[in-house]
């Protein structure tokens, strides 16, 4: 981050995230091209290349995903079936808000749109170290409640029985032991064994997103998921302990995760920045979370809360903590980010699992100009218009001049036609 007058860095991220990603995109490029020419043969090179598996049949049968599920420790479903259950609500809410609309602008001229669920679906549901059963409850879930047709789930060989049993639960269609960049290629083109999706939704490693990024065109995606970020605002009502706390809590998921805090309080910035210190040294997944943090974590002191704003709202980190004296007031001064959460008390670990709000969130700055997964990711808006005779004599004659200064001459011909028409068979 450069320096301002209004900021004083305490710790610097000592490497970019984004830039990091560069190196795959010629690997990708070159798998998604064989998947493309070899289909299902493309996909088991690269599973056998990358996950050191060979696979002769992709598809998870129906017995194998009532055996995951059977094999799920009781707690562990239905700790998955609560946050299925909460994911659902919200989502059901959203689509509430959105409704199918009809207006007549002008006498005869009517105007409209529809909310359409897309057709197929495709899920990337990544494997990771651990079984992170909530990721395939924010991808499936929310496309399920739009009413997407057929939702297709992809995850790689080697992952967690119990993702099997999250994909099931979640509501997936059909489910592949695909992964990486292959199992984007797979859905984006079609193979012989899986369906050809209209869209793409998901996060995965720096592989997964740059093959969404290069198949984007032809099928749409989410958005582009860089590493997880969290950044804290606070003041000086801040909590040294809970701050560090979640940021570490994020940090562990990847070496690459960007962690943060920006506050007017310098005594805050210098207690978190020896928390963390002290925290790592108990931490069981210190190796993950202390790279994370030496490399990207950074600490900013900001002269006002003015500026403490301005370098949130230029950050747009993808969880933004708000830890301040009116937090909910606070909050509302806020423009720029993947998903807020207001107040010390609701920690990004609830999202992340199970509270209802998606975790699949804008990453590298692209909270500036969208927000997340939600369920209006997995429906069109589309409009349509029908005219009346009235609505002819409105439109017309000014679509016949502009068409005309345009010099689109195909264009004045078919906006004059409809009025001539009328004209002669209406009477005198």
């Amino acid at each position: 981050m450069a320096h301002t007058s209004s900021l004083v860095e305490i710790k610097s991220a000592l490497r970019n995230a984004a830039s990091d990603q560069a190196p795959v995109r010629a690997l990708v490029a070159e798998i998604l091209a064989a998947v493309a020419e070899d289909g299902d043969a493309g996909v088991a090179r690269y599973a056998e290349r990358f996950d050191g598996v060979r696979l002769d049949r992709f598809e998870v049968s129906p017995a194998e995903r009532a055996a995951a599920v059977a094999a799920l420790d009781p707690q562990t479903r239905a700790d998955t079936e609560f946050a299925i259950a909460n994911v659902r609500r919200f989502a059901e809410a959203q689509l509430g808000t959105m409704a199918a609309l009809d207006i007549e602008i002008l006498p005869g001229v009517h105007l409209g749109h529809r909310v359409i669920p897309i057709e197929r679906v495709g899920a990337y549901v990544p494997g990771g170290r651990y079984p992170l059963l909530s990721a395939p409850v924010m991808t499936i879930v929310p496309a399920k409640v739009a009413g997407v047709g057929e939702v297709i789930a992809c995850l790689p060989p080697n992952a967690h029985p119990a993702m099997i049993a999250g994909c099931h639960l979640s509501g997936a269609d059909r489910i592949f032991r695909i992964g990486g960049a292959q199992a984007i290629a797979a859905m984006a083109f079609g193979t012989e064994s899986v369906p050809k999706v209209e869209k793409i939704v998901g996060p995965g490693n720096a592989f997964v997103n740059e093959a969404k990024r290069q198949v984007f065109g032809p099928v749409g995606i989410d958005q582009l998921a860089g590493p997880s970020e969290i950044y804290v605002v606070a003041d000086e009502t801040g909590d040294a302990e809970m701050i560090a706390t979640d940021l570490l809590a994020q940090a562990e998921h990847d070496v690459r995760t960007r962690v943060g805090l920006i506050t007017t309080d310098r005594k805050l910035a210098e207690a978190v920045l020896a928390e963390v210190e002290r925290q790592l040294a108990g931490l069981s997944t210190a190796a993950t979370a202390g790279q994370a943090w030496r490399d990207y974590g950074e600490i900013v002191v900001a002269a006002d809360e003015a500026a403490m704003i301005a370098c949130s709202d230029r950050i747009a980190a993808e969880h933004l903590q708000v830890h301040t004296r009116d937090p909910r007031a606070f909050a509302r001064k806020l423009s720029n980010y993947g998903s807020l959460f207001i107040g010390e008390l609701a920690s990004v670990v609830y999202s992340d699992k199970c509270s209802g709000t998606n975790h699949t969130l804008p990453t590298m700055g692209a909270g500036r100009y969208t927000g997340g997964l939600w369920v209006g990711t997995y429906l069109k808006v589309a409009t349509h218009q029908w005219l009346e005779p009235a609505g002819v004599h409105a439109v017309a004659p000014a679509a016949v001049r502009q068409s005309a200064s345009e010099g689109l001459e195909g264009h004045r011909r078919a906006a004059q036609l409809r009025l001539d028409r009328l004209q002669v068979a209406e009477p005198a």
